[in-house]
């Protein structure tokens, strides 16, 4: 003990990484860990709390609690497994240092303590690399520019958004026999399509021509069955893939279905509606969002209590549901049940704070701009399900608004990608914005 494994590499981690997933300390393989004194303060600082980020920082302090029960961490000290390194706490001393971060920038903010911290072992020159890991892109930016080698965290990456799974397709020259028997018949038999579209849940435009017909894969029933528009609650899909993903959300056999397109599509309204219709088959609708704050502060700098620091963040699924109560006058029926949920809870409007520890069960779950939360966010979420629950996430992964996570790194990606022709999910990707010409112009050439 007291030695790292000289010739291996070393990675120092930013707090970062470790809000992002505390179990990152495992996925490194035979290489050392280094933790900055620094990320342990700012670890000291999340502990408190009932986010997702307090939940990481508590895991973590505790992980380290217990790998060194017998070692103190001014030593590398062994980690779980006989192929795993070592992990130490990094003191710095700046009057050692040939580079000092915080004088280069001219600031002794905890980002340049993390740097000196590394600049240390690399000026040890016991690894053969030092290699920071952080979620934070400018610290990465900062980090090169000293000479120091810096990465992401990788793990849970998509590394490929090219081939991301998009739930639907379209097969052309079907033969006008195939189109016309799963128009009278409702299902195709198995041997009139090639095995290699058979993917559980997946959506399929069938084409002859100018005639075609909606399916998908039913994997309960192994056919591919015939996909009818629905209207729910006074909401019409405009398009194929719009009924596609009402098909999904009004699917008793899929527990877990993911919606993701640009602005305008329809997601969360299509989520909403679906989730309506359905009112009769679920205890309680929960509609939730990640807080994500303007410019990443926290919401305690917001006035008013926490109903007026939250309602701003809320505002887009109120909108939602404001417009399907408005499909109706104030005397229809379906406009008074609307009101008779909300009144009785029915309906519930909640930030995703609100809902770790609680347990699911006979729920529709609607996540909204699931995009912001991380892969174990998500997992979090998903775990919380009991019997009878269905969960809906809805997103876009190109308009992250997290510092700490990109397009190939978020949850929703990350659902997308390893759920893919699972029994239990369905995906659609939306791509025909439905909300106005302006919108689509928007989204199209600025």
């Amino acid at each position: 003990m007291g030695k790292s494994n000289t010739g291996e590499r070393v990675y120092v981690f930013d707090t970062s990484v470790i809000l992002h997933d505390h179990n990152s300390i495992n996925n490194f393989q035979e290489h050392d860990i280094a933790i900055p004194i620094t990320v342990l303060e700012e670890l000291d600082n999340f502990k408190k709390g009932n986010e997702n980020k307090n939940f990481e920082a508590r895991e973590f302090i505790r992980q380290i609690d217990k790998l060194s029960k017998n070692h103190t961490l001014k030593d590398w000290v062994p980690m779980n497994g006989k192929t795993q390194g070592k992990f130490k706490i990094v003191l710095t001393s700046r009057n050692n240092l040939k580079v000092d971060a915080e004088k280069t920038f001219d600031d002794r903010k905890a980002d340049h303590k993390i740097l000196n911290a590394a600049l240390t072992l690399q000026e040890e020159g016991k690894h053969s690399e030092v290699i920071l890991v952080t979620k934070d892109i400018n610290l990465r930016i900062k980090a090169k520019a000293l000479d120091i080698n810096a990465e992401d965290y990788e793990t849970g990456k998509v590394t490929d958004l090219n081939d991301l799974y998009l739930g639907k397709g379209q097969i052309d020259n079907i033969s006008a026999d195939v189109v016309r028997e799963i128009t009278k018949k409702g299902f195709i038999e198995n041997n009139k399509l090639d095995k290699e579209y058979m993917i559980d849940n997946h959506f399929y435009i069938l084409k002859n021509g100018k005639t075609s017909s909606l399916a998908f894969y039913n994997p309960e029933s192994e056919q591919y069955v015939k996909v009818e528009k629905q209207d729910c609650y006074g909401i019409k899909p405009r398009n194929a893939e719009q009924t596609f993903a009402l098909h999904a959300i009004l699917n008793p056999d899929i527990g877990l279905a993911t919606l993701q397109g640009v602005a305008g599509t329809g997601k969360t309204l299509l989520a909403l509606a679906g989730a309506i219709e359905q009112r009769k088959r679920y205890r309680q609708i929960i509609l939730a969002r990640p807080i994500v704050p303007l410019s990443n502060k926290d919401i305690g700098y917001l006035p008013g209590d926490i109903k007026d620091k939250i309602d701003p963040y809320m505002e887009p699924l109120w909108d939602n549901l404001n417009f399907i109560k408005n499909q109706f006058s104030d005397k229809d029926r379906r406009h008074r049940a609307i009101l008779e949920m909300q009144k009785n809870n029915k309906i519930v409007i909640s930030p995703l704070t609100y809902i770790r520890g609680r347990s699911l069960s006979n729920i529709i779950f609607i996540v909204d701009e699931a995009q912001n939360l991380t892969p174990h966010e998500v997992k979090t979420i998903i775990t919380r399900a009991g019997e009878g629950t269905k969960i809906i996430f809805t997103g876009d992964v190109h308009q992250i608004d997290s510092p700490y996570l990109d397009e190939h790194s978020n949850g929703l990606t990350y659902i997308i990608d390893r759920l893919r022709g699972n029994k239990l999910f369905a995906h659609v990707t939306l791509e025909k914005g439905e909300r106005s010409k302006l919108a689509n112009l928007a989204n199209e050439l600025l």
